[in-house]
Formats: structure tokens, sequence, C-alpha cells
């Protein structure tokens, strides 16, 4: 079992009955799903899920999981996904899927937020993963511009193709390849970033998770963070 799976079955344990569930996206939450999934064929579990992306969605179709949108319910009780960073004050960066701004809605109505992640992503502060950032693509350069003369090293992400990727609401997104984000300079990016016209979202989750599972060695770490 190798580490991503490892926390993907752990976080499931947190999953009961009744619960209207987030299911986030990328390939930790992935084995998330799948246990998820398992336990609804084999445990009877009852459970409504809330995807943040299409990729989760269509996953959580093939195992049967009963799914509403996030405007179908009153709340989500839990909501697992993954994280690209997590700094030592367990502020996060998220978004190399491209499902920054589903995940960031769906996490901001949940009562509960877990992360999972293998111990590589534990980092000291945030910023050598590129920070994405979604933008719709009218004005998209003039953004390009603005970042780059704040010497914020921006790139559109591309396709393995070469085109211009694009989320699942067709925006854009631009990385920002900072290298580190000082921990207390974190929110005031933050705030910047949503004053920018033409900027949807941006992939620093601040002050939003409840509890981080880490894969080390042969057993998880669960960490509850304390705000």
């Amino acid at each position: 079992m190798n580490l991503k799976q490892m926390v993907g079955i752990e976080a499931a344990t947190h999953v009961t009955d009744g619960m209207i569930v987030g299911l986030g996206t990328g390939s930790t939450a992935y084995y998330l799903v799948e246990e998820i999934g398992r336990r609804i064929a084999e445990e009877g579990l009852s459970i409504t899920g809330v995807t943040t992306s299409k990729a989760t969605e269509k996953q959580a179709l093939g195992l049967n999981i009963p799914l509403k949108s996030i405007d179908e319910v009153p709340y989500v009780d839990i909501t697992v996904d993954g994280a690209d960073e997590i700094s030592s004050d367990y502020q996060g960066i998220k978004g190399g899927g491209a499902a920054l701004l589903f995940e960031k809605i769906v996490a901001s109505n949940s009562k509960k937020n877990i992360w999972i992640v293998d111990e590589s992503k534990m980092v000291e502060t945030l910023g050598k993963f590129p920070l994405p950032i979604e933008v719709i693509p009218y004005g998209s350069q003039q953004l390009l511009k603005k970042f780059e003369e704040k010497g914020l090293n921006p790139k559109l992400r591309l396709t393995a193709d070469n085109e211009r990727l694009k989320t699942d609401s067709d925006n854009y997104i631009i990385d920002l390849h900072m290298e580190t984000i000082p921990n207390n300079k974190v929110k005031q990016l933050a705030s910047w970033l949503d004053t920018l016209t033409g900027v949807v979202e941006h992939g620093l989750f601040l002050d939003i998770v409840d509890t981080v599972i880490i894969g080390k060695g042969t057993s998880p770490e669960t960490i509850n963070v304390s705000r």
C-alpha cells in the first residue's frame, strides 16, 4: 500500500452514515473516493457526495456514490481533499490539478476540512510549489503582465499538447513561481490577489483546514489543527 492510499483509507474512517461528504480531487483524494465506494458496496454506508471536479464526479458515479451539487445541499459535513503544500502553520496551496475554484467553494461550505498528503507535502514555508491563480480568459494577458511587473514569475499553464489549459469553468490558470512566500506575508498576498479584477480564485487555502492526515512510514499521522 502506498502512502497516498494509506491516508485516503484512513480519512474514510472519518465518514459516517448520513453525512454529506465533499469529495476532493487529485491523486491522493482518488483513494478516499475509492474507499468510500467500497464501503457503500460492501458495508452499506449511506452518504451523499459533493464533488469538487468533473474528474471526481466521473469516478464517484462509476462507484455508485450518490451525488448532489453544492447548490443542492444545505451544507457539507466533512470534505476530504489533498494539498500541494502545507506550511508549518497549516496554511495550504492547492490547485495543482486545476480544480481550486470548486475545491474552495466546497471547502468554505464545509463544517470540517481534512487534508490528506504524503510527508513530502509538509514544508516550512509555502511557495516552492507554484501558486495557481484561476483567471477568466478575457484580460488574462494583462494579469500576466501585472504579475510579471511584481516579480512573481507567472506562467500560463498549458496542456501536454501545448494548448492553454481550461478549468472545469473554462478559465485559465496562471501559476506564480515564487519559490518562497514567508509565512507572515501569505495573508497579505491572498488579500492582494482578491482585489484583482479578472482573478476568479487563487490557490491559497488559509485558516480552513481542521485535520491533516500525513502518510509516513508504516502508519498515518493525524494532526488536529487548533487556530
